[in-house]
């Protein structure tokens, strides 16, 4: 099921697709850091759908939640920089589409307030 009118989700997954292509060398020492990346990543989709289904007035916590992977996995970014994991080029790509995920999420939560 391709569900391409529902924007937040769309762009979770092709940040997940590049942050996939960017990670397939990872050294074996920092598997732990990759694997984490990999399953908050995940989980951010998961979460996304899983408010997406709720009643609005049950989304806010899950929205949250969202919000609280989308800093994890940027903490997680700016680790493997730090590490000489992944390039400055490729931490600017990556942290930029999670940034505009999360510009849309905060949107979402702001518009359902009114």
């Amino acid at each position: 099921m391709n569900n391409d009118k529902f924007v937040i989700a769309k762009n979770i997954k092709e940040f997940i697709m590049i942050l996939d292509d960017y990670l397939v060398n990872y050294p074996k020492r920092y598997y732990e850091l990759r694997n984490k990346m990999m399953n908050d990543s995940y989980k951010l989709l998961e979460l996304v759908y899983l408010a997406n289904y709720k009643e609005v007035e049950d989304r806010k916590p899950i929205q949250l939640e969202a919000l609280v992977r989308i800093n994890l996995i940027d903490f997680y970014i700016e680790e493997s920089y730090k590490r000489k994991i992944i390039s400055d080029k490729q931490s600017t790509s990556i942290s930029n589409k999670l940034f505009i995920i999360n510009k849309m999420l905060y949107k979402w939560i702001n518009d359902e307030k009114c």
